[in-house]
């Protein structure tokens, strides 16, 4: 499954004449392209996919997206792991930023363990519809 993942734009150069940039997914850092997104700029959030920047998003709705995807278990570290140029290298890992990730994940344990959304709107228990 491809995924568009939110991350913010950490470097920002060229290759050959590509614009491409670092991007930090919450410490898993990747190469992406940001040849689709000229407006990008350093410090920007953006939505990758398949190793593309396809659009620029504010950060309020990085964190909602990156909340919602943690909320599906370990689907998000999947795609990081497998996603753009050097798909088979290892992603880089920042040990000073990598808590975003875990700390997403305890805020929608308790939702993954009742079976719903991280806001309880699925919650099984509640009354039927």
């Amino acid at each position: 499954m491809c995924l568009g993942i939110p991350g913010k734009v950490i470097e920002v150069h060229d290759v050959a004449g590509l614009r491409m940039g670092k991007v930090d997914f919450g410490g898993v850092r990747k190469e992406a392209c940001l040849a689709y997104t000229p407006e990008v700029e350093l410090g920007d959030y953006v939505i990758v996919h398949v190793g593309f920047a396809i659009s620029r998003v504010d950060e309020e709705e990085a964190m909602k997206t990156l909340e919602i995807l943690a909320s599906m278990g370990d689907m998000m570290e999947q795609e990081l792991a497998t996603m753009g140029p050097g798909m088979d290298a290892p992603a880089v890992q920042d040990d000073a930023s990598a808590g975003l990730i875990a700390a997403l994940r305890q805020v929608s344990a308790p939702a993954r363990e009742r079976g719903g959304a991280a806001d309880g709107a699925s919650d099984p228990g509640g009354p039927a519809s």
